[in-house]
């Protein structure tokens, strides 16, 4: 059987292309995935939920980021939340009936934003406080973008 210089090039560059594949291989490094680093909560404002009001508004200074999610972190006194309104920067709102509990010291569940992202304005919400001897809790909005 005779190999022509034709086949012997062919093969040649067959085994050259299937070795530099192999050291392509070897050399890539893998990234440990650090979840924790892309998710990163931006503090948007706090105000002071006290026993005796019912409803608060917390504004967004500009400029206005755009968020895909929001929550609520409490201190000092539990928080009953009945709704929000989200107010975007184009003017329109976003009415979200939430009821639901936030433990003295803890945070709400993540509340995801209608449209994806979308740039705040302000954030109103109607509330109680748990007991007149709780006092004032204060409440903090932080967004995801």
């Amino acid at each position: 059987m005779k190999l022509t210089t034709k086949t012997l090039v062919v093969m040649f560059a067959i085994c050259l292309c299937s070795i530099q594949y192999i050291i392509a291989q070897r050399n890539i490094k893998t990234r440990p995935i650090n979840k924790t680093a892309a998710v990163s909560w931006v503090k948007l404002g706090t105000t002071h939920a006290k026993h005796t009001g019912d409803h608060d508004k917390i504004n967004i200074p500009g400029p206005f980021d755009s968020y895909r999610k929001i929550k609520f972190k409490v201190k000092d006194a539990p928080v009953n939340m009945h709704r929000l309104v989200v107010n975007y920067e184009t003017g329109t709102a976003q009415k979200v009936e939430t009821r639901f509990t936030i433990p003295k010291n803890g945070e709400s569940r993540i509340i995801d934003l209608i449209g994806g992202k979308r740039k705040l304005r302000s954030i109103e919400f109607w509330y109680d406080t748990k007991g007149i001897l709780n006092g004032t809790a204060d409440v903090t909005l932080y967004g995801l973008k």
